[in-house]
């Protein structure tokens, strides 16, 4: 049976700043590709909130980690970077797997050993899964650090995937 493109591996219902570092480990993962706009800030914020500050220090501990944003402002996607002390790639042009490969063939491991984690089906997900990685879609951040409740894109995806053939196993927040 052919995996669908838009099925994530994971969805563990959770933000990113709730997902388990555990879970990467024991899958042998070695590297965390994270989106940025909605997976570790909301697209319109600036200051990353300390949640995720600690989350990624955890994850740091284990893994090397990269962001891969759409973002067409490298001045907002490395500064964010900077804050938190990860390298960047900025316009990847998602779900185009340019970007995204390069990434990954910077780190000369097998796909397997690699997730991608964000919060877009059409985007980060499709990517991850062209790509053979391993892919976690997670709820979007609010600025609080909490679960953005009004997560409708994420929402319209999942219907327009599951309409395509995709199952969900998470119930709409």
């Amino acid at each position: 049976m052919q995996k669908n493109w838009l099925q994530p591996d994971w969805e563990p219902g959770l933000s990113i700043t709730n997902v388990p570092i555990k879970h990467f480990i024991d899958l042998g993962i070695k590297v965390l590709v994270l989106d940025v706009d909605g997976t570790l800030l909301p697209r319109t914020e600036n200051v990353v909130h300390n949640s995720v500050f600690s989350w990624v220090k955890e994850a740091r501990d284990n893994f090397s980690l990269h962001l891969l944003s759409n973002n067409p402002s490298r001045k907002r996607i490395e500064s964010i970077s900077r804050n938190l002390n990860i390298n960047f790639t900025y316009k990847a042009a998602k779900p185009t797997r340019g970007a995204l490969r390069e990434v990954v063939n910077n780190f000369h491991l097998n796909p397997h050993n690699i997730a991608i984690i964000g919060d877009r089906l059409f985007t980060d997900i499709l990517a991850g899964n062209r790509l053979g990685l391993y892919t976690v879609l997670v709820k979007p951040l609010a600025s609080n650090g909490n679960i953005c409740k009004s997560n409708r894109t994420q929402r319209f995806e999942q219907k327009i995937a599951g309409f395509l053939g995709a199952i969900y196993m998470c119930n709409y927040i």
